[in-house]
């Protein structure tokens, strides 16, 4: 018999859990079984903010575990990626991406519009951070860690200390628990993080029969929606812990030439934002271009920020002073 693939993955519910989707989705397309290999991650062992342990955290020991072959792909959530490419290896599949979308878990079943002056929000992310304040509804927003189900428990458990939560709704749905969201958050309310929602299947770039069988898992579109944000967040030269937040959707078109004779061409529609931590100051803009040109569209929009001054904002972002929070991004 072949020999099982070796999948890499974090201990916690949502990385088994995607994990577990993408090593199902493997087998069913080409036949191989495959294992989880369980990987302790930098991040899992420590309760410090993510924001301040650095970029790449949840996947620099998976990484290490790739080169030195002791498991042979692995899965991640995108957007905890550095956007440099690592030595040797190879994003062999984006799968279809998941609802990108924020989503607000609160007491009583509340909308954030619901939610009253003073009331508490906790959320991992400073992108939300910002976001929530920009809105101006006066909440008071606290630094979170931990899985899902101990975010869910700071609302819904016996011993709940705050009246919301914010996490990613792709995070929820892939462990089954939609049903405690009350309220999807609209992008022009709260714009995603970068590849929020999409997994990145990777391995060795010299293990090129694993290259071409991983290939069957790839989604074209969510590919290019996720290349032209990240793009974006390349070019700010920000991390994914960072103020900043993208959302590439894939529309039809224009027809080329006559309506009867032409082929429907898709646009990516890419919206990027830069905000600061205390909300003051929030820059937002749109293009649109071909799914062939995404790498270009996000580093344009990048650009067309940071003319607006983005980098006055995220200059400042990871220096601690008298009175500023840390915080991170896991969900």
């Amino acid at each position: 018999m072949t020999a099982p693939l070796r999948l890499g993955t974090r201990g916690s519910t949502l990385a088994l859990a995607q994990s577990s989707q993408v090593a199902e989705a493997v087998t069913a397309a080409t036949g191989r079984p495959v294992e989880l290999v369980e990987v302790v991650t930098a991040g899992d062992r420590s309760n410090a903010p993510v924001h301040r342990l650095g970029v790449g955290v949840f996947v620099s020991a998976l990484r290490d575990a790739l080169t030195a072959r002791t498991i042979d792909f692995a899965v991640h959530s995108y957007k905890d990626l550095p956007t440099a490419t690592a030595a040797g290896l190879h994003i062999a599949a984006v799968p279809p991406r998941q609802d990108p979308r924020d989503a607000l878990v609160a007491r009583a079943g509340r909308t954030l519009a619901e939610l009253p002056p003073g009331a508490t929000v906790g959320t991992g992310a400073l992108r939300r951070v910002a976001q929530l304040h920009a809105l101006g509804l006066q909440l008071e927003v606290t630094p979170i860690r931990g899985n899902i189900d101990t975010r869910l428990m700071r609302v819904l458990g016996p011993e709940a200390d705050l009246d919301a939560v914010v996490l990613a709704r792709a995070g929820l749905a892939r462990i089954g628990r939609t049903d405690v969201i009350t309220e999807t958050l609209d992008p022009m309310l709260m714009l995603p993080a970068p590849a929020q929602g999409a997994l990145a299947v990777e391995c060795r770039i010299d293990d090129q029969d694993l290259v071409e069988l991983l290939a069957v898992l790839d989604h074209a579109p969510s590919r290019a929606a996720v290349t032209a944000e990240r793009a974006l967040l390349a070019t700010l030269e920000a991390g994914c812990s960072a103020p900043v937040a993208a959302y590439a959707i894939l529309a039809e078109g224009e027809p080329v030439g006559s309506a009867a004779e032409g082929d429907v061409v898709h646009e990516i529609y890419l919206r990027g934002a830069v905000i600061s931590p205390d909300g003051t100051r929030d820059l937002r803009l749109s293009r649109t271009g071909t799914p062939a040109d995404a790498a270009e569209i996000g580093k344009a929009l990048a650009a067309e920020l940071l003319d607006l001054g983005a980098d006055s904002i995220l200059g400042h972002e990871g220096h601690t002073g008298p009175g500023t929070q840390q915080f991170g991004s896991t969900g």
